[in-house]
């Protein structure tokens, strides 16, 4: 979904890099919300971003397309013609790769695609995918929403009041029901909990939304030994 940045996004200089502006639910600016400066400082790592991006695409594959080789294809049991005299190639079987309806040679066969990350490369691809959202001023924080019924129409006048118009990934401290299900048919807005989200859905999202408790959590899980 490409449209033009929201009027909330703007890229952050150095000094400020740890500071997200905090909006009510009628779209108004209120306080700023500080990050710990020592770890949300704007630097971040390319290759592990492309190597934690990777791991996280590799690891959804389904890896189940398959192939008849030649062995599995039916029919084929008898040579087609003798090997000397008729001018012709030889040939051993029908099953062969270079015959119409042979088996294939070199086709995919199931196989696991899955691959392991480390937890502190997590953490830091985690961190690096914040810190790189924060140096480009795509994070900015609300408070806590809370909802009396499921209405995703309640989300989406939110959203409208923050000016949000693009990809958002919509952080939250602790997941409420009536939350879950008002989101669900916004197609381009993701819920996760801080303790659930992962550098892949960061950086999938061109917006990146926290509520004023999952800034405090967002602190907790780098301060945390």
């Amino acid at each position: 979904m490409k449209t033009k940045p929201g009027a909330n996004i703007k890229p952050k200089s150095a000094d400020g890099m740890n500071k997200i502006q905090l909006f009510d639910s009628a779209g108004k600016k209120k306080e700023t919300i500080e990050l710990d400066k020592d770890v949300f400082n704007g630097k971040y790592s390319n290759a592990l971003l492309y190597q934690s991006v990777n791991i996280y695409r590799s690891n959804t594959r389904q890896g189940t397309s398959s192939t008849k080789t030649r062995a599995d294809v039916s029919g084929g049991g008898k040579k087609p013609w003798k090997q000397k005299g008729t001018g012709r190639a030889r040939v051993g079987s029908i099953r062969n790769p270079l015959w119409r309806g042979g088996g294939i040679a070199f086709g995919p066969h199931p196989r696991d695609f899955r691959r392991e990350m480390p937890k502190k490369m997590k953490k830091s691809a985690f961190l690096s995918s914040i810190n790189a959202k924060l140096r480009s001023g795509r994070i900015l924080a609300i408070e806590n929403i809370k909802l009396d019924a499921p209405k995703t129409r309640k989300i989406a006048e939110l959203l409208n009041a923050l000016k949000v118009n693009e990809t958002a990934l919509l952080l939250v401290d602790d997941m409420d029901k009536n939350l879950v299900l008002a989101t669900r048919n916004l197609r381009d807005i993701k819920l996760k909990r801080v303790a659930d989200a992962t550098a892949l859905d960061v950086l999938s999202s061109e917006q990146v939304i926290l509520t004023r408790g999952a800034a405090q959590q967002l602190n907790k899980r780098f301060n945390d030994k």
